[in-house]
């Protein structure tokens, strides 16, 4: 059972009391450290941090020794562990009955925490952060915001990986390649359903589907090999086997290399895009689920060209909780970046954010300045940037392989993150990117919330996109 067989509440329903000797329950990572607020001429202060507890927040010392001290909680307690172990079950418990946040949000949520073995102050931080974001999102009603809090729960909690979460996940790729699986899915089961074989009609027609959905000539033509020669060493042709080949060549496409994940803290990421693609919503969600993960997170505002640019960061990385960088419009970039980190250095920040400018990347001088950026930040910083994340527009379509291309050339790209993937046919632009250069996809957003910035799994991408 891994996680779950250390739950303080849950036990399968044909065991009895564990034995004397168990292991204890499982204890989440550290606390949570919100976003530093430091008043100067170029720091701008992080709200993320709340002056008051929600009400019903902290315990006293006398209500802690005992789990199920109340009624409801003994309730609770009985209904958690008969239900299923996943979180979806247990958020649906917990919120049984609830309209709106409040007091009693706040105990139950306290409750769950502590039935899960997590400590006290991990609770009382994650409920402290969560009514910030609720206010500020101006949020009462328990549906509107369900969803973010079971995502949360999930990243705080280490159970994003558990086959419930895995299914959210899956559903909403589902749903985010809508558009796509038009332009791909239901061409390729007309072809199928016109063929019997895998004949060189066949493969023709299915290079055609392809270039429409913007996989590229050159990816399609490599897809089409490889799918060629699964069915040559299988020696059929029935095309009944074709999706099953389909699928597996897909998954080993977007299988990455290893790669060495240490580093020398704090971690230094280096976010680069052209404007319009999505860049600073990508670093909001980036950072907050990095801080959703136990980790101090600090954004320095490096676009320092686009008018507005620092402003609309601050706002994303206050909602993400997070702490902020920045000098103000037409600041030298590659000083924002040096100062960023020699100020994460000092307070002890575990991973920082780098914007950069996105202007055309037609222009030269911008590759020249995202040089001279990474150049500073390996000065200030040995190893850093320890990646650089290019963030794509995926409805750019064949536009978004000349920008991976350019920005490849230039500063090197170690991930890319793909944004509007829920609002394109052109999905085909990720098999494309895959199988062209070889660079890891490791999230795609699937819409404008924070939760709808997903891990990329490529299995899963053709699970959806195949609907098999």
């Amino acid at each position: 059972m891994g996680f779950f067989s250390k739950l303080k509440f849950w036990q399968s329903k044909h065991d009895s009391e564990a034995p004397e000797g168990a292991s204890a329950p499982a204890s989440p990572k550290e606390a949570t450290q919100p976003g530093s607020s430091i008043q100067s001429d170029t720091i701008a202060p992080s709200t993320a941090a709340v002056e008051a507890q929600p009400a019903a927040a902290q315990p006293t010392p006398d209500e802690q020794p005992t789990m199920a001290a109340e009624p409801w909680q003994t309730e609770l307690t009985l209904a958690l562990r008969e239900a299923e172990p996943r979180l979806s079950q247990w958020l649906a418990l917990v919120l049984q009955g609830m309209e709106a946040k409040g007091p009693e949000l706040w105990q139950r949520l306290d409750f769950l925490f502590r039935a899960l073995g997590a400590p006290e102050v991990e609770a009382l931080d994650f409920i402290k952060r969560f009514d910030a974001w609720l206010t500020m999102m101006d949020y009462e009603r328990v549906e509107d915001f369900r969803s973010e809090l079971q995502y949360r729960l999930a990243l705080a909690l280490d159970l994003e990986d558990e086959e419930d979460e895995r299914s959210r996940l899956l559903l909403k790729l589902s749903e985010g390649l809508e558009k796509t699986k038009d332009k791909i899915t239901r061409r390729i089961d007309g072809l199928l359903s016109a063929h019997n074989e895998m004949d060189e009609e066949f493969w023709e027609e299915l290079e055609e589907i392809l270039l429409m959905a913007d996989v590229g000539f050159d990816a399609t033509h490599l897809l089409v090999e490889n799918l060629r020669e699964r069915a040559r060493k299988a020696e059929t042709k029935d095309t009944a086997d074709f999706k099953g080949f389909m699928a597996e060549e897909l998954a080993e496409v977007f299988k990455g290399e290893r790669r060495i994940s240490a580093v020398n803290p704090p971690e230094v990421v280096m976010v680069i895009g052209v404007n319009g693609v999505g860049k600073t919503t990508t670093i909001a969600k980036l950072a907050h689920r990095a801080q959703m993960q136990g980790k101090k997170v600090l954004v320095a505002a490096g676009d320092t060209f686009r008018a507005a640019a620092m402003e609309q960061l601050q706002v994303w990385a206050e909602r993400a909780g997070a702490g902020f960088y920045g000098k103000g419009e037409g600041a030298d970039p590659a000083a924002v970046a040096f100062e960023a980190v020699d100020y994460a250095l000092k307070e002890h920040y575990d991973i920082i954010f780098v914007d950069t400018a996105g202007r055309l990347h037609t222009k030269v001088n911008l590759m020249e300045e995202l040089k001279k950026i990474k150049s500073v930040l390996g000065k200030k910083h040995p190893g850093a940037p320890h990646r650089s994340i290019l963030v794509v527009d995926a409805t750019t379509g064949q536009n978004a392989l000349s920008q991976t291309d350019l920005f490849s050339k230039a500063v090197g790209v170690d991930e890319i993150v793909l944004t509007k993937l829920d609002g394109t046919a052109k999905g085909g632009v990720v098999v494309a990117i895959a199988l062209q250069f070889g660079v890891p996809i490791t999230f795609v957003g699937l819409g404008e919330r924070m939760e709808d910035l997903r891990p990329f799994n490529g299995q899963d991408f053709a699970t959806a996109l195949l609907g098999s």
